[in-house]
C-alpha cells in the first residue's frame, strides 16, 4: 500500500475515517484515526481507530471479533479524511446491525468493478498460471466464440429446474462477457451508458 500524505496537524492529530465495504461499496461507519492508529491498521490489516471516549487505541472488533479486514486506504484532497475500504467479519454496529445507519449491507454487485480489474490486470501482466490470460492469449476470435458457448448453457439450463447449474453457467457467462469487453478495449460503464439511454427516452 502506498504512502499517505495526511496532514494530522490540520486536525489537531486525529483524521476521520470513513469505512466502506470493498464489495458492497456501503458505507459502513465513521471512526477517528491519529497517526498511530493508522499505522496499526496498516501493519496488522485490522481496522483500528483512536477512541476519543476511551483516550486510546480500539481495534474494531477486538471484543466481539467482528473484525473490519482492511483492503486499501484513500486521502481525500485536503489531506484530511480517510476512505478506508474493508471486508467486515460480521455485523459492523454494536447493536448488530450491518452499518451503524442501520442499512443492509448484501449486495455483492460492487465486487464487478474488482473482478474487472483482475482481468485487466492479468491482460496487461499476462502470468503463465492464469486462467483469463490464456484467453487474452488466444485472441478475441476464440473470446467471443467462449461467450457464445456460456450463452448457449445458460439456455440449456434455464429450461430444467436445477438452480445450482443455472447460478454456474450465469456466473460463467458474465465472466466470459466481461472479458471479451476488456478484449476489445470497452467499459462496462459504457454499456451502462447505452442502457440508460434507452431506458430515459
Amino acid at each position: 500500500m502506498k504512502n499517505l500524505n495526511i496532514d494530522f496537524e490540520k486536525v489537531n492529530g486525529l483524521v476521520p475515517a470513513i469505512i466502506q465495504d470493498a464489495n458492497t461499496n456501503k458505507v459502513l461507519m465513521l471512526g477517528y484515526m491519529n497517526e498511530e492508529a493508522l499505522e496499526k491498521t496498516r501493519k496488522t490489516g485490522k481496522v483500528t481507530f483512536y477512541s476519543r471516549t476511551k483516550q486510546r487505541l480500539w481495534t474494531k472488533g477486538e471484543t466481539s471479533e467482528n473484525f473490519l479486514m482492511l483492503k486499501d486506504i484513500k486521502v481525500d484532497c485536503d489531506q484530511d479524511t480517510l476512505l478506508v475500504y474493508v471486508e467486515p467479519v460480521g455485523p459492523v454496529c454494536h447493536k448488530g446491525t450491518d452499518t451503524c445507519f442501520a442499512e443492509e449491507n448484501k449486495s455483492k454487485t460492487a465486487f464487478i468493478d474488482h473482478l474487472r480489474g483482475i482481468i485487466k490486470d492479468r491482460k496487461n501482466n499476462p502470468s503463465d498460471k492464469s486462467y483469463t490470460t490464456s484467453l487474452f492469449a488466444k485472441g478475441i476470435n476464440k473470446i467471443a466464440q467462449k461467450v457464445g458457448e456460456e450463452a448457449v448453457e445458460i439456455v440449456i439450463e434455464a429450461k430444467d429446474e436445477n438452480k445450482d447449474l443455472f447460478m454456474g453457467e450465469a456466473a460463467d457467462l458474465l465472466f466470459h462477457y466481461l472479458v471479451l469487453l476488456e478484449a476489445k478495449g470497452y467499459e462496462l460503464d459504457e454499456v451502462m451508458g447505452v442502457l440508460i439511454k434507452r431506458h430515459n427516452k
